[in-house]
């Protein structure tokens, strides 16, 4: 029976695994719903929302949310403006922070496939559906390559403990050991050092070399206080007790203290994906986590142009050179909120805005927001992609794309 609705729309953000149920509830009482990615962690599941979203009629919006931030829009329109060309092949590459895949991917929530999904669909859904975007046909195959080689306990430090405040003598040589990320938040330090001001950088410098002076002008420098208690992501994420005494007690006892040679984890640490199109363009994919920064990087040749561009938190870089005339024309040089927490390049904050209005106006989908059918096509590479490096095959996409028919 149908319950009265209490809000207009509902927003699914469980963790991945649990996605299926809620969602089919919100759709099956009439709820037009925006579901953070991945859909679900199985082919079965993901399939199952899309028929559903098409029996009911209502919108399924999936959060691809790099579609909705400056950079990529921009490359779209470049696309579809015709300065490129045809497209003849795509070389795309999310760099995925050392830090970063050390709290998500080998000690956090995405660290094994069985209790979340492969790495290439927990973290790179986005970036396929973003190749599907650009390119505008389906994929017809797909090879993949990939493995889990560093974070394994053969390449533990010499008597390394088990956890990173059992003393451990590689504490100091050690990017992963847990107090440098969640403690002294050395990594978002350097990311402030290469995008903030003079000043920043000044009262950054002092909370890394002169600590105890830092801690005592804190309370007189507002901004410094702001640095030197920095709370948000990851650090956010292992307690809800943020003091000091709470967030070393989480190290000590939870999961993100744990030695990330010595983690139970499972799910790949680098992979390269191939993908042949219908219009015959051709692309690589290449997902792996031991950047010194979070960012994405691309280079599209087409026929007549070449469009080179980087995206790291620091800043927006988008290069056009122009076969024939022999040009180099800067399209983005941005500078970025540097703050890791800023939502995907401002993605997240345009997704829920696209979608809030077109429920309002009711527009339906768009070429940017696409319906639960087209962001499948993203899922669907995703496994394909898993398929084949586990079997070291080629993927025929035919197989998968009978399923949805």
């Amino acid at each position: 029976m149908q319950q009265p609705q209490l809000a207009d729309v509902a927003f699914i953000c469980t963790q991945d695994h649990m996605h299926i149920k809620p969602t089919l509830a919100a759709l099956e009482q009439g709820y037009d719903v925006l579901l953070e990615k991945p859909m679900s962690t199985n082919l079965e599941d993901c399939i199952a929302l899309v028929k559903k979203a098409e029996e009911t009629g209502k919108q399924l919006r999936i959060a691809h949310v790099l579609r909705y931030t400056h950079f990529f829009s921009t490359i779209n329109d470049i696309i579809k403006s015709g300065k490129l060309g045809k497209i003849i092949t795509i070389d795309h590459r999310e760099n995925v922070s050392y830090y970063h895949m050390a709290h998500s991917f080998v000690r956090g929530n995405w660290s094994r496939k069985e209790s979340s999904s492969p790495m290439i669909l927990a973290k790179s859904c986005h970036d396929l559906d973003l190749l599907y975007w650009f390119v505008g046909e389906k994929p017809c195959q797909i090879s993949s390559f990939g493995s889990l080689s560093h974070f394994t306990k053969e390449n533990a430090p010499q008597e390394a403990p088990k956890r990173c405040t059992d003393g451990c003598s590689a504490a100091s040589t050690c990017i992963y050991y847990a107090p440098r990320i969640y403690i002294d938040i050395i990594p978002f330090l350097h990311i402030a050092l290469g995008g903030g001001s003079r000043y920043t950088k000044f009262l950054i410098n002092l909370v890394m070399k002169h600590p105890q002076l830092a801690s005592k002008l804190k309370k007189i420098i507002p901004r410094l206080q702001r640095i030197d208690n920095y709370n948000g992501w990851p650090v956010s994420t292992i307690t809800d007790d943020l003091t000091l005494d709470g967030k070393w007690e989480a190290l000590k006892s939870g999961p993100y203290g744990r030695c990330v040679y010595y983690c139970d984890n499972d799910v790949v640490d680098h992979q390269v994906t191939i993908i042949n199109f219908a219009n015959d363009v051709t692309a690589t994919f290449t997902m792996h986590g031991f950047s010194y920064t979070e960012g994405r990087t691309i280079r599209i040749d087409g026929t007549k142009a070449t469009l080179i561009g980087e995206a790291p938190y620091e800043g927006d870089r988008l290069r056009l050179y122009n076969h024939l005339e022999g040009t180099e024309q800067t399209i983005l040089d941005e500078k970025m909120n540097i703050d890791p927490e800023s939502g995907h390049g401002g993605g997240d904050g345009e997704l829920i805005k696209s979608f809030l209005q077109s429920i309002e106006n009711k527009t339906g989908y768009d070429d940017t927001m696409t319906s639960a059918k087209a962001s499948l096509e993203s899922h669907l590479m995703a496994f394909a992609a898993e398929e084949s490096r586990l079997n070291t095959k080629v993927i025929n996409m035919k197989k998968y794309h009978k399923l949805i028919k």
